[in-house]
Parts: structure tokens; sequence; C-alpha cells
């Protein structure tokens, strides 16, 4: 089966002056899915979603975003597309009905009452949408900003950090949303500093390392790239040395101490591997313990260990 691409780009490149922020960016998002774009600050990833929205011109490299070319085709892009960011961008001074509906007008909509309404129940505001939105929570006022993006029900939504700052109930309304919509057809390019958000809510993720991506695949597929840590913390210090020849002979990897705990740790990519199994080992070879465990990992744990720092890459601001 072929798949079909809804965000398509080759070597995209952007400088601003002196900063490369884009060196070749290479991203294939498929019709349909939710797409994790993490990286550093600096890293890239909002420079990219402005480039693939047309809100900035590409200095080199290609993009097809809904099946239309980002340069030559930027207004068709535009009309298939919604993107919501950090801010809120809807108006105080209306009510969060009245906000919808300007939004459904503007766009064109057919039935904007019936679409706004939609919209309210589906974020969670039909109780304050007769409130003045200036009145709004900021993750009510969040809600609303994507409420009002998709009034046209999108081809591809851009979201870019849109639960930062948010109490948990608005960052779970927001997160079953996008679940929503996907379930619905829409495809969705995320970014967000919550890597529990993306392992949630991903099909792929896309890890940016200065203007470049630097790995892609499933939550799944990158943690197996980084492996679980293997702990045991041991009653008599003195047997230290036999605990870590087992996790050498287990993981293949070389063990780490932490004397002050009495403990050492290794890291394994055999999915065999089994905590009955490590008790057992160590039991054999006469190590008392304390404690011992097998922690899968998570996406920081493959966010810290697969990207570099990015400190010297910083992102402009605009």
């Amino acid at each position: 089966m072929t798949t079909t691409y809804a965000v398509l780009s080759e070597g995209l490149e952007k400088r601003f002056g002196a900063v490369h922020a884009l060196r070749g960016l290479d991203l294939a998002v498929a019709e349909g899915t939710v797409c994790g774009l993490l990286g550093a600050n600096g890293a890239g990833k909002t420079t990219a979603v402005r480039l693939l929205t047309t809100l900035l011109r590409p200095d080199g490299g290609s993009a097809r975003v809904a099946g239309h070319d980002l340069v030559r085709e930027a207004a068709a892009v535009r009309r298939r597309i919604a993107v919501t960011g950090q801010y809120a961008s809807v108006d105080g001074d209306l009510t969060g009905r009245e906000n919808l509906r300007l939004f459904a007008r503007l766009h064109r909509v057919r039935g904007p009452a019936a679409r706004a309404g939609e919209l309210l129940e589906l974020f969670g505001l039909t109780e304050a949408a007769d409130c003045r939105a200036s009145t709004y929570s900021g993750g009510m006022r969040r809600r609303l900003d994507l409420a009002a993006s998709l009034i046209r029900r999108p081809d591809v939504l851009f979201l870019d950090e849109p639960t930062t700052g948010l109490d948990p109930a608005s960052r779970a309304r927001i997160r079953r949303a996008v679940l929503e919509l996907r379930a619905e057809g829409t495809t969705v390019l995320l970014t967000t500093q919550y890597l529990d958000e993306a392992d949630q809510l991903a099909d792929d993720i896309v890890l940016v390392d200065r203007g470049r991506v630097a790995h892609t695949g499933s939550p799944a597929q990158l943690k197996s790239l980084v492996g679980s840590h293997v702990e045991a913390v041991v009653a008599d210090a003195g047997t230290l040395p036999r605990a870590a020849a087992v996790l050498d002979r287990l993981t293949g990897r070389e063990p780490v101490f932490d004397r002050g705990r009495n403990a050492v740790a290794a890291v394994t990519t055999d999915p065999t591997l089994t905590l009955p199994r490590l008790v057992r080992e160590l039991d054999a070879v006469g190590v008392p313990l304390l404690d011992a465990g097998i922690r899968p990992p998570t996406l920081d744990d493959v966010f810290l260990r697969l990207t570099g720092d990015t400190a010297d890459s910083k992102e402009p601001v605009a």
C-alpha cells in the first residue's frame, strides 16, 4: 500500500543572517497521523513550522503541504492548513461563541452557529460560551484559540507548543481533541515541551538537532535505540563487583557504580531480560539484594541520549 504524505520536505534551508537555523530538513508526515517534532530550544522546530505554514520563505530545498508546493502554491497551502501557537489570538471583548461565529463568517463556513456549537462542546467551553473571552482562564483561552483554528476542518493542523503553561486538565482536553481530529482524518504536526505528551499522542517522532533531522521513528522504535535501565542495589558493598559482573554479562554494557547507594546499573536493549531472571542470576552468585529493577526508557531518555547540545545554535524569535 502506497503511503500518501500530508507534509513532505527535502533539504529545507533557512538562514537569519549568520545563524543557519535549518540545514537541510527532511520530513515525511503521513496523512491522518500525529507527528511530534521535538528538539532543544534553538534546534529549528519553530522555524520549520513557520516555513511549512508559509509564514517564512525557505532559502533552499522544497516542500509540499497538503499536496501543494510550499512556494509556488502558498495560497493553496494556506487554504488547507490551520495553525495554533503558544498564545491565544481571540478577541477578549467578544464571547467565546461570538469569536467562533466571527471566524466562521470570515472563512465563509456554512452554518456558522452550528459549527461554533460543535467546537464549544468539543473543547468543553459550552458553559462559558456566552462569557467574554477576557474572563477566561489561560487554559480556556488556549482551547478557544484552538477551536477557532479548526473552524474550517483543516487537512493539516500545526500545533506549536499549544499546551505550554497550561494546567493538567486543560492539557488533557487538548490531547483528547487532537486524538479526535486524527480519528477524523486530520494530520497533526505537533511541537511540545512535554515529552510525555508526544509519547501519548504521536504516531511518529522526529528529533531535530541543529537544524537537521537527527532521528525519526515511532516512540517505541526510538526507545528501543536507547534501551532499558537495569539496576541492582546490594545489601553488602563487598558484593558490588560480583553484581557488576552479572550486569555486564546480561547487558553487554559496562556497568556504572553508585557507591553511595551500594548500587550498580547498566543499559540493555535486550527485550528478553526480565526482572525475575536478573534476581535469579544475582542470587546464583551470592549477591544479597535490597532492591532491583528494570525501567523501560522514556522519551526524556531518548531526547537526552540522541540529541546534542544546541546551546550554540540559537533559533531566532519572531
